[in-house]
C-alpha cells in the first residue's frame, strides 16, 4: 500500500511531459491530411466530375429503363388492336422532366460562383462609397434577395425550356420509332 502511495506522489511531483501536451493540442494527423486535400482546387474539380459522372450514369440508366418500358408497352399495343399514344407521352414527359432537372442542377453549379462574385463586388463597392455599416447590412440583404430571386427565375425558365424541348423531341422520336417498327413488322408479315 505504501508503495502505491509513493508512486502517486512521484507522479504528482514530476512536471508533465511537454511533448504529450503539445501533441494533445494539435489536431489529429488525419484531420490535417483531410484539410490539406480539401484545400486543393483539383480535389474540388474531381468531386465535381464524380458527382456529374454519377448523375449522368444514373440518368443514362434511367433513360434506358424508360425506353425498355416504352418498348414493352409498344409491343403490347401492337399485339392488341388499340393504338394509343399515352406511353409515348408519358415517357417523353418523364424524360423531359429528368433532363430539365439535370440542366437546372448544372446551371446552378455554374451560377453559384458567379452570383457570389457579383454579390461580393456590389457589397465591397457599397463599402467603398462610404456607406455606414447598418446601411451596408440592410443593402446587402436587399441585394441578396434580389439576386436570389433573379437566379431562381432564370433557373426555372431554363429548366422548363429544356424539359419542354426534350419532351417534345422525345415524343416525336418515340412515335416515329414506333411507327417505323410497326411498318417494318407489317412488311415482314
Amino acid at each position: 500500500m505504501a508503495k502505491v502511495e509513493d508512486e502517486r506522489q512521484q507522479e504528482q511531483q514530476q512536471p508533465p511531459n511537454s511533448s504529450s501536451n503539445s501533441s494533445s493540442m494539435e489536431p489529429p494527423s488525419s484531420y490535417m491530411f483531410l484539410l490539406n486535400i480539401m484545400s486543393k482546387r483539383r480535389t474540388w474539380a474531381c468531386l465535381f466530375l464524380l458527382v456529374y459522372g454519377t448523375l449522368l450514369t444514373s440518368s443514362w440508366n434511367f433513360l434506358k429503363s424508360m425506353l425498355s418500358w416504352y418498348n414493352l408497352q409498344a409491343q403490347a399495343q401492337s399485339s392488341s388492336s388499340s393504338s394509343s399514344g399515352w406511353p409515348a407521352i408519358y415517357t417523353s414527359v418523364i424524360l423531359g422532366t429528368v433532363f430539365g432537372i439535370l440542366s437546372m442542377v448544372a446551371a446552378l453549379v455554374v451560377m453559384v460562383p458567379a452570383v457570389l462574385v457579383t454579390w461580393i463586388t456590389i457589397v465591397v463597392l457599397l463599402a467603398f462609397f462610404g456607406k455606414p455599416r447598418r446601411t451596408l447590412v440592410v443593402e446587402g440583404r436587399k441585394i441578396t434577395r434580389e439576386i436570389f430571386g433573379f437566379v431562381v427565375k432564370i433557373l426555372l425558365k431554363e429548366g422548363n425550356l429544356v424539359a419542354a424541348v426534350c419532351a417534345v423531341l422525345g415524343y416525336f422520336v418515340l412515335v416515329k420509332r414506333n411507327n417505323y417498327d410497326g411498318q417494318g413488322s407489317a412488311a415482314v408479315d
